[in-house]
């Protein structure tokens, strides 16, 4: 028997989708600035300025930007080994420790990103190297990412307290431990096994 979704989820699923939609689209372009790079290099004797500096401010902000949707998908790493193993209510104790762990590093990086972006804003600063990017360009961009991370987070450990409070133990567990082989086996299988359904149901 599988639990409802998570409806707190449900509500922030566009928003991170979206967003992870949208670093695609970023790095797609940039994976085309690369291609036209290498071309004019081997073949027009021609190199891009800062490509290299575009791809360190693409990985920090795609990064950023990807730990939100990671959360609310159930995809960051866990280790279960003893999880299992563990009675109901212990289990849920410690999927509410790990959850507000989780807010509590993401409010941190969110802090200090701000600390970082604030002294880049003060001071001018730009980038050493041809393009002389301004710094707070790519670092409110990469701010902007861990700003999202820390509130997906935080809301996210006050329902798993919420629920906690309630008593509610089995949808803690089903909502914020690790996905179960069944689950990631469904999550893997589910596209396949609707379009297999379509078709059959259209013959």
């Amino acid at each position: 028997m599988t639990s409802p979704p998570n409806p707190l989820v449900l509500r922030l699923r566009p928003a991170t989708r979206l967003l992870a939609v949208l670093c695609g689209v970023w790095l797609l372009g940039y994976s085309l600035l690369v291609c036209v790079d290498i071309v004019a290099r081997r073949y027009f004797g021609i190199s891009l300025q800062g490509t290299d500096e575009i791809g360190g401010y693409t990985l920090a902000v795609l990064a950023a930007f990807g730990f939100a949707h990671a959360l609310a998908e159930r995809r960051h790493t866990r280790i279960e080994l003893a999880l299992a193993a563990m009675p109901r209510p212990l289990r849920a104790l410690v999927n509410l420790l790990a959850a507000a762990a989780i807010a509590a590093f993401a409010v941190f990086a969110a802090l200090r990103g701000r600390a970082v972006l604030g002294d880049s804003l003060f001071f001018m600063s730009v980038s050493n190297s041809p393009l002389q990017v301004p710094l707070w360009i790519p670092q409110g961009a990469w701010m902007a990412g861990l700003v999202t991370f820390a509130v997906v987070s935080v809301l996210q450990a006050l329902h798993a307290a919420l629920l906690a409070l309630r008593g509610r133990a089995a949808q803690l567990n089903a909502w914020y431990g690790p996905p179960t082989i069944a689950e990631e086996i469904a999550a893997e299988t589910g596209g396949a096994l609707a379009d297999q359904n379509g078709t059959g149901a259209s013959r």
